[in-house]
């Protein structure tokens, strides 16, 4: 498995979720910036996103990606976590398999 932060211009999103297909999008808090995780650009026209909120209220996270790999090094499953920015609350709010190779361009779409 492999994780790694989010990171833009800071480090705390408003995060775009289609946790019932899979895939994600992120809004840096510090920019405005945009970016899709992984391979979710690819399937968003079919989507149906809400905005992430943590029970709290707040709709601001950090954000970590993980990506389980299969034997051959390949990305068989993306998880994204997410760390309530106002109380420190941590869940998993999308995660989708990968069913196709190769995916070596995933990695680094976090």
């Amino acid at each position: 498995m492999t994780i790694a932060p989010s990171v833009c211009g800071g480090r705390v999103f408003s995060v775009l979720d289609d946790d019932v297909e899979g895939g994600a999008e992120l809004v840096c808090a510090g920019c405005g910036g945009r970016a899709f995780i992984a391979d979710s650009e690819e399937f968003w026209q079919d989507a149906d996103p809400g905005e992430a909120c943590c029970p709290c209220g707040s709709e601001e996270f950090e954000s970590a990606v993980a990506f389980s790999l299969a034997g051959d090094g390949s990305v068989c499953w993306v998880t994204l976590g997410l760390r309530c920015h106002k109380d420190g609350a941590t869940g998993v709010y999308a995660d989708w398999k990968i069913d196709y190779s190769p995916t070596d361009h995933l990695l680094p779409m976090i």
